[in-house]
């Protein structure tokens, strides 16, 4: 399938590692001009690195810490500068930190406000004006199976990737007239470093061992086993293209079926 995406400047943020990482791949491989940002220097510059040394073609990379209004800025400056008005935004970060609610404070309610909701607005806001000049453009936020199935220690994640799928699902509407669309990718138990935390955490809860509580999530899923991240990142690849042109405001699980409702 051609997906039509070749020369279009695509812009993903935390992506070094994990699904950002492979999302990034994906694209570049589509002959997409790629720009990827990380608070992490050293993990940029190793990701860059070996994409290069696979496909023959380094991503543009800027340090961004996604939590402070001037990073996401510059970052958005350095893209455009180089490579000319974002089409295709992701919204990607890292997750807030576990617990339940009367172990968190206001200033984790903030952090998590800030890295999740507000990043995924302030890159937005910023991209939008190319976009409706060139009346087309994709945003897609990857989100977590917790927009639909919250998850009992993640309240922070649970809430503000929930706020994210509203905030996504009103601006579609407002966006639609300009061709550009809005969706959300919702992973399950995706192999990534964050899932590696959640597990110890979980085991330390637990006392059992980081390794049984993998074991468990896996077999928690219909389909016995953990996603790659490649699978996550090639639904945000088929979003983002012309075929996908009449999806918008929607929110889409990669979860092996682990999500127990119907829709």
């Amino acid at each position: 399938m051609e997906l039509h995406l070749k020369g279009k400047t695509v812009l993903i943020t935390a992506a070094s590692l994990g699904i950002g990482r492979a999302t990034a791949e994906l694209f570049i491989k589509e002959g997409c001009k790629v720009a990827i940002c990380s608070r992490n220097k050293d993990n940029l510059i190793k990701a860059a690195q070996e994409i290069k040394s696979l496909y023959s073609q380094e991503p543009l990379w800027v340090v961004c810490d996604i939590d402070k209004i001037a990073d996401i800025e510059n970052t958005v400056n350095i893209v455009t500068k180089n490579y000319g008005d974002i089409d295709i935004l992701v919204n990607n970060c890292g997750g807030p930190i576990p617990g339940f609610f009367e172990d968190l404070s206001d200033n984790n309610w903030q952090d998590a406000f800030d890295q999740i909701l507000m990043s995924a607005i302030r890159f937005t806001k910023l991209v939008l004006p190319g976009m409706k000049s060139k009346n087309w453009g994709r945003i897609i936020n990857i989100t977590s199976l917790s927009v639909k199935q919250p998850v009992d220690n993640l309240i922070l994640s649970n809430s503000l990737r929930s706020a994210v799928t509203a905030w996504a699902k009103t601006i579609s509407n407002q966006v639609g007239k300009y061709n550009i669309t809005v969706n959300n990718v919702a992973p399950g138990y995706t192999l990534t470093a964050r899932l590696y935390e959640l597990a110890v955490n979980r085991a330390k809860l637990s006392g059992d061992s980081h390794e049984h509580v993998l074991a468990s999530m896996a077999n928690d899923v219909p389909m016995k086993r953990l996603a790659r991240p490649d699978e996550v990142g090639s639904l945000v690849v088929y979003l983002a293209s012309e075929q996908a042109g009449f999806i918008t405001g929607s929110t889409i699980a990669v979860d092996g079926g682990v999500i127990r409702a119907m829709y």
